[in-house]
């Protein structure tokens, strides 16, 4: 089913993977290269269906089966996929999602798993998911919508901030790092000059001001074909550097699923109060979000309120999720990129999975790179996916990011999975890093 084959195969075989031949052939490429797409990778050649898997940049943790050609903007994504004959493309990060990397690969002719331009805007601009949301009725915090260049709208947000129990947001993608939660009026103020000190670049032209909400956050994944949605386990990031959630913002120090917060007959509730009419809405406006929709939530006394959307599987909720996925990947990424994903709802193995990063020295303000970095040793229940790592020149692993390394383990409690992940992290220590030592120990809080 390489693209000049796709209408054919689908004309014959009907629109979802799983009435295919058995023996079809499936080539991959696979956007990105950090522990997201290391994870996504890991459980691709799991698939019986996978002929070839291609990635766009090194990683030294790609599994064997994963070929390596460098591309990095949409005309050699386009390229590489014709080269290699692809029957589909998985766009990991956000930023390929926000500059357009789907409506290229699809005008090209290739099933892309990952939304439109248009639709990532749920990413890439928070005052954008605050108008769909409002449109459909989602639960969200109120919020004010600030414009640097208009000095009434700067004004107005001065004025917010002095009142305090706000959180001051980046309008545009920050890599995770834009987002202030302030108690006070001089937090606040000093999350203003933070945000427009220049270091989110465009991002910070605009802000989003919301009131601050209180409870613990959860994060509710769902795989959506542009009309249907498929639920997934819902997962918890801890974002901050520190134990006990003190310290700057990352992109997440860690992570595990399921959260029992949420189970999976309130997930898929949600879903259907969340995810669902968001997806409707973006269809009706004339673009369909094919690809994997990241609601964070915040369980508040009155009920989950949205914090925000993503447009694509989290960074590091993605490793807990991989290890726990059950069924083919590449049904459900398929199925979504050609607008028909699989009935019923894919398979998970029973338990708990977790997630525990090591991160440089620095980070999250900056990276320690080239630091050695023991080689992984593979164990019982546990992967070490890699986040920012390189060879140098004489086959040595080195730090070569913020996030370095995601020791992800599998458990039949998530108790289990925890100390599995533990237990495997003192043989990975690496000059400088750094890590939290608290990833699920009060799950739910």
């Amino acid at each position: 089913c390489s693209p000049p084959l796709v209408t054919s195969c689908l004309r014959i075989y009907g629109p979802q993977l799983n009435d295919c031949p058995e023996d079809i052939d499936m080539r991959v490429v696979l956007v990105g290269f950090g522990g997201r797409e290391a994870a996504l990778a890991w459980r691709m050649v799991k698939s019986e269906k996978l002929t070839s898997l291609t990635v766009t940049g090194d990683n030294p943790g790609w599994p064997a089966e994963a070929v390596v050609v460098h591309a990095s903007t949409p005309d050699e994504w386009i390229s590489l996929a014709r080269e290699v004959r692809a029957d589909l493309v998985v766009v990991g990060p956000e930023a390929p999602l926000a500059a357009g990397a789907a409506d290229a690969l699809v005008a090209a002719g290739f099933p892309t798993f990952g939304p439109t331009r248009e639709a990532a805007r749920l990413e890439s601009s928070k005052a954008f998911a605050k108008e769909i949301m409002l449109a459909t009725g989602v639960d969200t915090a109120a919020a004010l919508v600030v414009d640097r260049s208009d000095p009434q709208s700067v004004a107005s947000a001065r004025a917010r901030c002095a009142r305090g129990q706000v959180v001051v947001k980046a309008d545009g993608l920050a890599a995770g790092k834009g987002v202030f939660v302030c108690r006070t009026a001089t937090e606040a103020e000093e999350a203003l000059e933070a945000v427009w000190s220049g270091r989110f670049g465009e991002s910070s032209d605009r802000l989003v001001l919301e009131d601050l909400l209180e409870g613990p956050e959860v994060s509710l994944f769902a795989i959506c074909d542009g009309e249907r949605i498929v639920m997934l386990p819902s997962a918890q990031d801890h974002k901050q550097l520190g134990d006990g959630g003190v310290g700057p913002m990352t992109g997440g120090m860690g992570a595990y699923a399921p959260c029992p917060l949420i189970d999976r007959e309130a997930g898929d509730e949600l879903g259907e109060h969340i995810h669902l009419p968001v997806i409707r809405e973006l269809a009706r406006r004339g673009h369909p979000f094919r690809g994997l929709l990241y609601a964070g939530l915040m369980i508040t006394e009155d009920g989950p309120k949205v914090l925000e959307f993503n447009v694509r599987f989290g960074d590091p909720e993605c490793q807990p999720l991989m290890m726990l996925w059950g069924d083919d990947l590449l049904d459900w990424l398929y199925g979504a990129a050609i607008g028909q994903l699989p009935a019923g709802q894919p398979r998970f193995i029973e338990g708990s999975a977790c997630c525990v990063v090591l991160a440089s020295a620095g980070y999250p303000l900056s990276s320690d790179k080239g630091q050695p970095i023991p080689e992984p040793v593979e164990s019982d229940g546990v992967v070490v996916f890699h986040s920012g790592t390189r060879r140098d020149d004489s086959g040595v692993l080195r730090t070569n990011g913020g996030r370095v390394l995601g020791i992800t383990a599998q458990g039949s409690t998530l108790d289990e999975a925890r100390s599995l992940a533990y237990a495997a992290l003192p043989a990975l220590i690496f000059p400088g890093s750094q890590h939290r030592s608290d990833i699920a120990a009060q799950a739910g809080t």
